[in-house]
């Protein structure tokens, strides 16, 4: 059974949501600075996690990335 995160980039890579898949990128980058930065606590699950998550979301990115290449220019307005 997928992850959640994975169903999330799955559904914003089948609606080609590049917006979506960025701000979840830098949301979870973001987490991962704030996380590595703390001390008195071990952190290294949570960041591991994190970082697994990244993965994902980048394979996601390249998917999207891949399938638009296969399209080629659209003619739809910005």
């Amino acid at each position: 059974m997928p992850s959640a995160i994975e169903q999330i980039v799955d559904a914003y890579v089948r609606l080609k949501n590049r917006r979506g898949l960025d701000e979840l990128m830098m949301h979870r980058q973001r987490l991962a600075v704030d996380l590595k930065s703390r001390s008195g606590y071990d952190f290294s699950l949570p960041i591991g996690k994190i970082d697994e998550e990244i993965a994902i979301i980048e394979d996601g990115l390249s998917r999207l990335k891949a399938g638009s290449a296969d399209t080629g220019p659209t003619n739809r307005p910005v």
